[in-house]
């Protein structure tokens, strides 16, 4: 049975979500402020976290921030704030996805299965890609290391979401080739591509950030997706 963590601080609304997410199968954990998010998280390794921004003795970002130092558990941010600047935020610190509320529980429940199954795809890919190439791979001074699911740049660890460092390792091993948006939804999200789709393009946008001046060795490949920069990269 897979675990999700819910966070949310509103007795009421965590009532119906856990009471949503047990029919569906799932075994639920509640957290109803920031600090029992982390205890609960270590000592039960959710596969997947709701987490909701506003919160008591600690807010939501601050938690995903401490998660992300030693977590790849995918998040699904839940908030109030419907400001476009907010959920940037709390996607370029680390979330996976985001619903604002007033939201249904179809609607959450669906989010939650599509986190769980791009989860699953990425570990097979990457434990793929570890049996036919560990080496460490390298752009300017990024590491992206497969074995250790690490990413340094200048030495500094970077805090990047399980589909940021997917896209990153399937870019990095194969400079100068061009991945369609409808491949890479299909590779990284396990879903069908349709037109006006910015999942893709979204997260490029936080890669590049993140990246820094490195962001600037992926390219557009305007009418079909992106590539890296051929020669850009290579084994170490």
């Amino acid at each position: 049975m897979e675990k999700v963590l819910l966070v949310e601080d509103e007795n009421d609304l965590a009532t119906i979500v856990m009471r949503e997410l047990r029919g569906a199968g799932y075994e639920v954990f509640h957290a109803e402020d920031g600090l029992s998010a982390l205890d609960l998280h270590e000592r039960h390794q959710p596969d997947v976290v709701l987490l909701d921004w506003m919160l008591p003795r600690l807010n939501g970002l601050e938690v995903l921030r401490r998660l992300r130092q030693s977590s790849a558990t995918p998040v699904l941010m839940l908030t109030a704030r419907s400001e476009e600047a907010d959920r940037v935020i709390g996607l370029e610190i680390g979330a996976d996805d985001y619903l604002t509320k007033p939201f249904s529980m179809r609607e959450l429940v669906a989010r939650v299965r599509a986190l769980l199954r791009r989860a699953e795809l990425i570990k097979l890919t990457i434990s793929a890609d570890r049996r036919v190439a560990s080496e460490e791979l390298c752009l300017g001074n990024l590491r992206l290391n497969p074995q250790t699911h690490e990413v340094t740049l200048e030495g500094a660890m970077l805090d990047l979401s399980p589909t940021e460092f997917a896209l990153l390792q399937l870019l990095l091993r194969s400079p100068g080739r061009a991945f369609s948006r409808s491949y890479l939804i299909e590779t990284l999200w396990s879903g069908t591509y349709i037109g006006g789709d910015r999942s893709v393009d979204n997260v490029v946008l936080r890669l590049r950030k993140k990246l820094g001046k490195l962001g600037d060795s992926i390219e557009t490949v305007w009418g079909i997706g992106y590539r890296l920069h051929n020669g850009a990269s290579g084994k170490v």
